[in-house]
This record gives C-alpha cells, structure tokens and sequence, in this order.
C-alpha cells in the first residue's frame, strides 16, 4: 500500500483516486484554492459536483489550508492543477517536496518564452527551489482519458511518461487496474507535446461542424465528416513536426498520447464546442464570455500561451511554418482575432 495525495480536485484529479483506492491506496484528494466547495461536498456527501459516479468513502478530502498535513509520509504525489496552475503548485510545493517523492503530472499544454517551447514538467521544475529541482523525479500521464468513464471503472488506457524507467514501472504499478490500463514510455517530450497540442487541434476539428451548423447540411443530407477528418489528419502531422523537432519520438503520434487522445478530444467537449462557435461567427473572446466563462478552454489557451513564441521561432527560420499552416490559423482567429480562412491548398505540403 502506498501513501498518495492528488492535489487539485477536478475531474481528472478526482477519478485518479478511484482506481488508487480500489488498488488499496491511501489516498488523499487536496483541493486547490479555488476548490472549497468540492472539497466541502466530498466531505459531506462522498460526491463531485461534476462526475457521474460516487467519490470512494476511503478518499480522504483536505482542503488546501491543510496540505502539509496531508503531505506527512506522501509516497507519490499526483498534480491534478490545470497547466495554468503549474507556477502556482510548485510555489506551494516547493517547501514540502524531497527528492524521494515522485510527483505526476496530468495537466495539458505547453509554453513558449518566445525563445522555446517548454512541456509542462519542465514549467514544474523550473518554479521548484534552486537546491534540489533538478532531483524531484517528475513524471506525465498522457493518453485518451475521459474523467467520467475512467471514475466509472470503464476501460481505459494510458501512458506514464518521465526518463527514468524504473521509476516510471513503480507509479504504473501503483496506478494500474484490471480496467485501467498502463504503458510506460520514457518520451516524455513526444507525450507532452502530442497532449498538448491535440487540444488546439480539435477547435480545429470543431471549426468545421460549426460551418455545418451554420450552413446547414448538404445537398442529399451531406453532413461535414470529410472536412472534419481532413483537419484531424492535418493536425496529426502538424504534431509530428513538432514533435520531431523538440526530440521526441514519432511513435508518440501515431499511438494512444498522439492519436489516440487526439481522437477523444474530437468527440465532443470543451474544445471542439469553442470551434464551433468561433465557426458560427463569435470570436474566441465572445464565445468564452457567452458559453465558459469560469473554465479553462485548453487549446486556445495553448494558442495564446505559445502563440507569440511559434510566430517568432518561424521569423527566425528555426521553425518552418509552411509546415504548420493549420497552427498558425488557429494561433490568427483565437490570439488576433482574424478571418476564419482555412488554408486548405497548404495542407499535407
């Protein structure tokens, strides 16, 4: 049996506990500044507010106040912050970690410093003290994971990611289920960047079911798959060169970080619906004013988080940007606010 605390009580954070308790962990879901009332619920009823299926008895919530508490004899730490919140955790973090404890992240995106792109582990790193940052054992999880059927025990399957192989076995063991599912892979810069970046290219994905919304179906009933599929693909191998120009690893793409999670992004969710709006006419701004205004929309705010920086990185020519035609639109309609125009003569170039 392991100690584990989940910091952050989201959805995914939240449904993390389920397989770890049914594997006999002692688990402790601490809820972020901006998670009181979850916390409060958990305590009170063993429910969240937003999953389908109960909160086990044996999940231990604590409010933020008292993480140190929950900290005391911590074997793996599981970071459930959105990547927004990564500054902010390893500020907190920073008095309480040792380079003993494994910590996992589970946040989606990137950021650019308008030299380089960084993968959110390293964002992590970067904000933990000077005198053993470089010590903290960091790993990712990366894959098609939906918070709600993973909480309902459904089957499900995933990557652990970070460099040390040994390491990454210990959490997959601590993690793994009959129904959840575990691979390791020590491309953590393939995982991280696929992640990521299949959250912007599902608005993308989004952008043409909204143009069926508002153009209406075709003749014979046509519907609007086949642009659809188009930039799904587009986005695939926009992922591959970048990807492949961070030093990761094709594989990643073409299997459960890449492919795989790109594929249950653009069934549905948070950021196939600001596509569609942004296609039916609202910008990014109106449309997150109109529909989310108290959520994060993962794949523009990658845009606006590295925006600047991949315009920049391709005015130098480190990056070739006749090979991200479908990024750089993304990056124009949500940080610029542009004419949609779909560049679909560049694609596959």
């Amino acid at each position: 049996m392991a100690r584990v605390v989940v910091l952050g009580a989201g959805v995914m954070g939240t449904a993390l506990t389920i397989p770890l308790v049914d594997n006999g962990h002692d688990v402790r879901l601490v809820g972020t500044h901006l998670d009181g009332d979850i916390i409060e619920e958990v305590h009170q009823s063993h429910t969240h507010p937003r999953l389908r299926t109960p909160v086990p008895e044996r999940v231990q919530p604590y409010p933020i106040a008292r993480l140190d508490q929950a900290m005391q004899g911590v074997e793996l730490l599981i970071l459930g912050v959105n990547s927004l919140g990564i500054e902010w955790a390893a500020e907190i973090l920073g008095p309480l970690l040792t380079t003993d404890i494994p910590v996992v992240t589970i946040a989606k995106g990137m950021a650019g410093d308008s030299q380089g792109l960084h993968i959110i582990p390293d964002v992590l790193r970067a904000g933990l003290p000077d005198s053993y940052r470089e010590d903290i054992p960091l790993a990712a999880i990366g894959g098609p994971s939906i918070a709600g059927e993973l909480a309902a025990r459904w089957h499900t399957s995933i990557v652990v990611t970070g460099t040390d192989k040994w390491r990454l076995e210990q959490i997959a063991g601590i993690l793994r289920t009959p129904y959840y599912h575990i691979w390791t892979s020590t491309d953590i810069v393939g995982v991280e960047v696929c992640v990521a970046l299949k959250n912007l290219y599902a608005v993308g994905v989004g952008l043409a079911y909204g143009w069926l919304e508002k153009q209406g179906r075709g003749e014979y009933g046509a519907a609007i798959h086949n642009p659809a599929a188009a930039m799904f693909a587009q986005g695939l191998l926009e992922t591959a060169y970048l990807v492949d120009y961070m030093g990761g690893e094709e594989r990643s793409v073409y299997t459960l970080p890449g492919a795989g999670d790109a594929f249950v992004t653009c069934l549905g969710g948070r950021n196939v619906q600001m596509g569609r709006w942004m296609s039916m006419g609202l910008t990014y701004k109106e449309a997150k004013s109109k529909y989310k205004p108290n959520e994060t929309v993962e794949g523009p705010q990658l845009a606006i988080a590295i925006g600047s920086t991949i315009r920049n990185m391709v005015n130098r020519g480190e990056l070739n940007g006749d090979k991200l035609p479908l990024l750089n639109m993304l990056i124009d309609i949500v940080c610029d606010e542009m004419e949609l125009e779909i560049p679909w003569a560049r694609f596959f170039g």
